[in-house]
């Protein structure tokens, strides 16, 4: 009977972890996943307002916030934030004009090439970057407790992740 019960167990763990045909199974969890995808990072964006917001911090919203922490201490061209950061052009050009208005960016023009600028963070905003780092460490500590987040299925979704962003760039790239 013993020998049984542990081969019922591996076959159901086989099971488990064998990929689904079901089309419809598929279609739901692929459905499901856009849907999530699109709200968490809009959740981001909430947490980071509540932080600024938490910190008096309330001339730049939390996207111009993300944005300046992506910058971190580098020297980077609108292009290279874009290809980045994901960000789209319009959104990029227009953030960062109002982040240099407001002394968080400075911009400067390329010696070689007049038309091409890079843009650095100035200490202002390296104090709203430290502060969201401060954030998301501060959730780094409770994330495993309080989310049931572990290692694991953080490197299992970061996976599938760089997976499905590898398939959407190839759509893209190869009109497929």
């Amino acid at each position: 009977m013993a020998v049984n019960g542990v081969m019922q167990t591996e076959v159901i763990g086989k099971a488990e972890n064998a990929v689904s045909t079901d089309p419809d199974a598929l279609e739901s969890g692929y459905l499901q996943l856009l849907h999530l995808v699109e709200r968490l990072h809009r959740q981001l964006l909430d947490v980071i307002k509540d932080e600024l917001e938490r910190l008096g911090q309330t001339d730049i919203n939390s996207v111009q916030a993300l944005l300046l922490y992506n910058i971190g201490d580098s020297e980077l061209t609108p292009g290279e934030l874009r290809s980045r950061g994901h960000y789209l052009g319009s959104n990029v050009s227009y953030n960062l004009k109002q982040l240099v208005e407001k002394g968080y960016i400075r911009d400067e023009r390329s010696n070689t090439d007049r038309r091409s600028k890079r843009v650095s963070l100035t200490q202002s905003g390296l104090d709203v970057r430290a502060s969201l780092e401060g954030l998301f460490q501060r959730q780094l500590a409770s994330v495993e407790q309080v989310g049931g987040v572990n290692q694991q299925l953080i490197d299992d979704t970061n996976k599938a992740l760089q997976r499905l962003e590898r398939f959407w760039a190839d759509q893209v790239r190869f009109r497929l």
